[in-house]
């Protein structure tokens, strides 16, 4: 009997497959931009994958260590309602719209959030008014929130949104900018440009930096890692693919840093913090200075993981890694090369984190990429 059912079922599913063309097939898969990574990729590092503040999504909605974060996002949501004006329901009718698009973005999405529209509507309002609260907080001052508040206050601000920042970095964490854009809509009674997010977002990760355009993105990751790749970016695609390439075919040609500077190759630090800028000139390698700290190895594994599982994303960071797996001997270049140009700058700054981040990369490098 049991074997007749699956026989039914998958002849069923079969004459369902015959009436889909490739193109409407390309279009289900395009739906999909945030992903439930499988145990091969989160058990060699659950920590980097796993949120330990806050849950956006659906993916680790109701854990228990993050349930403490619950109560604040209520409060967010009615600041949010007072500042707007505006009843809870009109905001429901908007993302109502929307609502299989946002299920849509998930991969895969649990069939209890399938067929529980409210219960998954209610998420998406909670989770989104949060994150919008933490944003406007963290790059200008609400003055509707208690000063000695826990979350929304300089103090919040100082010890608390680094944490959140990092769990809305990863990949299992994202919320679709859609919700964003809808509450947004709604409460100001218009629609905002695609950029208008994204400078949310790009100001609350970069503080210091100029802001420019992105273009449409999916969520605050993707909003992240176009803003570590603005710089040249169909030159640069071009180099990323041929570096790619040529590390498949298993031809190691780029050099340590070590053996760069006994060549006589100079380092100095790029003009912009693009991973992207980097460039060869005159004997003169120059390099991006990134900030490590606690978070960037989190940031870089789940932007890694990102572009591996979305298909069209790109491999630019993977490539940034890679290459800058070759230029760092950890154990023989740091006494030897110091960047001209900077007191403190790249080489100096992955000094101090060799022993975590970027060693932790290599370990993802040896095991997940070449995977």
């Amino acid at each position: 009997m049991a074997r007749a059912n699956w026989v039914i079922e998958v002849n069923e599913k079969l004459e369902n497959v015959m009436n889909i063309d490739n193109s409407m097939e390309e279009e289900r898969w395009k739906k999909r931009a945030i992903y439930k990574l499988p145990a091969c990729v989160t058990d060699l590092n659950k920590k980097a994958y796993r949120p330990q503040a806050v849950s956006f999504g659906p993916y680790h909605h109701g854990e228990d260590h993050l349930k403490t974060m619950e109560e604040h996002k209520h409060r967010a949501l009615l600041h949010f309602l007072k500042r707007a004006n505006k009843p809870l329901q009109v905001f429901i009718e908007s993302l109502t719209d929307v609502v299989q698009i946002l299920k849509d973005y998930y991969y895969p999405l649990d069939m209890s959030w399938q067929e529980d529209t409210a219960r998954f509507l209610q998420m998406m309002i909670l989770d989104g008014c949060f994150l919008l609260e933490i944003l406007r907080i963290g790059t200008h001052t609400l003055d509707d929130y208690a000063p000695n508040d826990p979350i929304f206050s300089s103090h919040g601000k100082l010890y608390i949104m680094p944490y959140i920042m990092r769990d809305m970095l990863m990949l299992e964490n994202q919320l679709p900018l859609l919700v964003l854009d809808k509450l947004i809509a709604v409460e100001s009674g218009k629609e905002k440009d695609e950029e208008f997010v994204n400078n949310y977002i790009v100001k609350f990760c970069f503080p210091n930096d100029p802001v420019s355009s992105l273009g449409k993105c999916l969520h605050p990751l993707d909003v992240y890692r176009k803003s570590l790749l603005q710089k040249n970016v169909g030159k640069e695609k071009r180099r990323s693919r041929s570096r790619s390439r040529r590390h498949k075919e298993g031809s190691n040609i780029i050099r340590s840093a070590t053996e760069l500077n006994e060549a006589g190759i100079r380092f100095k630090k790029s003009k912009t913090r693009s991973l992207k800028d980097i460039s060869f000139k005159g004997g003169v390698l120059r390099l991006p200075v990134i900030v490590v700290d606690d978070a960037t190895e989190s940031i870089f594994l789940n932007l890694i993981a990102f572009e591996r599982f979305h298909v069209g994303a790109g491999n630019e960071v993977t490539s940034y890694v890679f290459f800058m797996d070759n230029i760092i001997d950890s154990e023989r270049m740091l006494p030897s090369c110091t960047p001209e140009g900077s007191s403190r700058t790249l080489l100096e700054v992955t000094k101090l984190s060799l022993n975590s981040s970027i060693l932790s990369l290599r370990i993802l490098l040896s095991t997940q990429i070449a995977a």
